[in-house]
């Protein structure tokens, strides 16, 4: 691992370490191409201590082919001065700029380009709502590359040391690569690297003297409409020839397999370490490796089997920024790992909410500041708001102790890791309790907050991060069958009764439980009054889990169906409008959302006059609703 903190060339440029940020979307700009102190605070954040080379969030070279309407711009007049402050943030933290010039092609969104998207033959991407693209005119394609030459100049006007090019990922230029997307007659058809090796010219004009990095799909995933090994192959043979000095190695197609473009935290590593192998075998380039390179047991495996020279850390970084700097001093127990679980971050910005991470609401926010009021905190739950609100007063200068009355902290996060595909969360929850115990907060376990305890502690501010509890439906005859919530199934605290389970509720939690059991080989039916089923759940989680469901001979998803009534020998239920009846279950489990504790009694409210109430305890959401409640409260106090 100590060969990923020397320095490393990439041309003429020397980085710092072996290690990159990728380019990432982060929503977080004004839509007249403008920089905000968002953007700039979280790009501080990344190269303090951080990454060697840290790529800017994609440009794209002309404005029919953008992606998000909060997205960098550099094809407007004052882009240069708006992209070199970024670069020039990255450059106080001695590290390396890269501008990342990109066009989606068929990828890009029509709301934003005012029309339907330009590729180079009529195609249809799927992830973008069924988009269907209208072929390049050869005057259009003659201006995109024009836009490269432009777009370098630029970036090289603005101070970047690098410049990489998009040339995967199922974006433009694979779209010419493509034989299954690229139907043209003309010269760009009959040569489909011809408009690559064009692009890569006009940026070599443009830009003549900085080195370029190449990013492309190691392998795009998806045998219909992906690109071939065969189209890939001359890319990597002739990169070198073309004056590329890196290869950027991601997996994906953001149109056909997009669990794959965004690495997914489910998804296996072995097609990946095949990809890059290959890339290894016909590109005499150094590799940067990216996709949930988060862990230094994966980073070391693939340094050791030789498949990457430069590490690329997105995720990884946007939930720890300082992961670089704990791995080189031996500190690995001190990262707050990412869990790949897209929650915070990609299903905020297809929700139209910026960039964010379910363990880190520093991201983009001002350094905290020590509070000019000191005062007692007594702290009334253990669980994600809990933790952050404890983690976070003690950090402003505040004297906290937390009271959660199980014996272990976490509450339902410690939970949340146990559902399918869902482990590597386990770690940021292990990363986020190192944060708390090591703060300097007092911590009581086994421990109720009551009116004794608010006698003892006598604390200036009461925060009550009590949590959630099962909300229990009203059906006829549900007392008397065999009944557990979903925290008592996922704490273990009954066994569960077969071959028959009923899940009530196909939300998030009712879908994880449902394939949990048809794992293990229960006959499930799962219920939800309305539809869609696994609402609240990040797409590409749930598209994967529905297809791993859909496998499943023994579950069954039911939605627009409500439970009626238990009878000796049957369930009836009403399914859009209709009564059915189904053969009666051993197990009933409750999935029927979740309803915020109890609040503080008379008792304590008659001894403390400041009271907070924060998290799932306040309003039921999500662990990166909970976490940044408890953030937020710091700030006030």
């Amino acid at each position: 691992m100590e060969r990923m903190f020397e320095k490393f060339k990439v041309g003429d440029a020397e980085l710092a370490n072996r290690f990159v940020f990728p380019p990432i979307k982060l929503g977080r700009g004004n839509p007249n191409g403008t920089v905000t102190e968002g953007q700039l605070a979280l790009y501080r954040q990344i190269a303090t201590n951080g990454p060697g080379l840290v790529i800017l969030e994609p440009v794209s070279v002309t404005a029919n082919g953008r992606e998000h309407p909060k997205q960098p711009c550099v094809h407007l007049d004052n882009s240069v001065q708006e992209l070199k402050q970024v670069v020039d943030i990255i450059h106080e933290q001695d590290r390396l700029a890269c501008l990342h010039l990109n066009h989606a092609g068929a990828a890009a969104l029509p709301k934003i380009i005012g029309g339907p998207p330009k590729a180079p033959s009529v195609m249809t991407c799927v992830a973008r709502e069924e988009t269907v693209s209208v072929p390049l005119s050869g005057e259009e394609i003659q201006e995109i590359l024009q836009g490269y030459r432009s777009a370098a100049a630029k970036a090289r006007q603005a101070g970047c040391n690098m410049i990489e090019i998009q040339a995967g990922h199922g974006y433009l230029i694979s779209q010419f690569l493509n034989a299954k997307l690229n139907k043209r007659d003309d010269p760009y058809g009959q040569d489909r690297t011809l408009f690559l090796r064009e692009a890569v010219k006009q940026v070599r004009e443009g830009a003549p003297d900085i080195p370029l990095i190449l990013r492309i799909s190691g392998n795009e995933m998806s045998p219909e409409f992906g690109i071939s090994q065969e189209d890939l192959l001359p890319v990597l043979q002739d990169a070198a020839d073309m004056g590329i000095h890196a290869i950027h190695v991601g997996m994906g197609n953001a149109c056909f397999s997009p669990p794959w473009y965004f690495h997914h935290g489910s998804l296996p590593d072995k097609p990946q370490m095949d990809a890059l192998a290959r890339v290894r075998k016909h590109a005499n380039l150094p590799l940067i490796v990216a996709g949930r390179m988060g862990r230094r047991e994966k980073v070391m495996r693939f340094l050791d089997e030789g498949l990457t020279d430069l590490v690329a850390l997105g995720r990884p970084l946007l939930a720890d920024p300082d992961l670089i700097h704990k791995w080189e001093n031996g500190q690995d127990e001190a990262v707050i790992a990412c869990g790949y679980c897209l929650q915070g971050c990609l299903h905020r910005m297809k929700s139209g909410e910026p960039l964010g991470c379910n363990l880190n609401p520093e991201l983009g926010m001002p350094e905290l500041e020590p509070s000019d009021k000191p005062m007692k905190v007594l702290v009334a739950g253990g669980g994600p708001a809990g933790i952050s609100a404890a983690l976070y007063l003690t950090k402003r200068g505040h004297r906290v102790t937390l009271a959660e009355k199980s014996d272990h902290l976490g509450g339902q996060f410690a939970l949340a890791w146990q559902a399918p595909n869902k482990e590597t969360m386990k770690a940021g929850l292990e990363g986020l309790i190192h944060a708390l115990t090591s703060s300097g907060a007092s911590l009581l376990l086994k421990q109720e907050v009551d009116a004794a305890l608010v006698d003892a502690e006598k604390p200036d501010l009461l925060v009550w991060a009590a949590g959630a509890v099962q909300n229990i439906p009203d059906i006829e005859g549900l007392s008397d069958q065999y009944v557990m919530t979903s925290l008592e199934y996922f704490e273990g605290v009954k066994p569960v009764e077969g071959p028959r389970v009923l899940v009530i509720g196909a939300g998030r939690t009712g879908l994880e439980i449902a394939e949990k059991l048809g794992k293990e080989g229960y006959e499930v039916v799962a219920t939800k009054r309305t539809d869609p089923i696994g609402s609240m759940m990040e797409m590409i989680t749930k598209k994967l889990a529905l297809m791993r469901i859909g496998a499943m001979d023994k579950v069954t998803l039911m939605p627009h169906t409500a439970v009626k009534a238990f009878r000796s020998d049957h369930v009836q239920v009403e399914k859009d409008g209709e009564r059915l009846s189904l053969p009666p279950f051993q197990t009933v489990i409750l999935s029927s959302g979740m309803l915020p504790a109890q609040g503080p009694d008379t008792a304590i409210r008659g001894r403390i006059s400041r009271i907070e109430i924060i998290g799932d305890a306040k309003e039921a959401q999500d662990i990166f609703s909970a976490v940044h409640a408890g953030y937020d409260l710091s700030l006030r106090y």
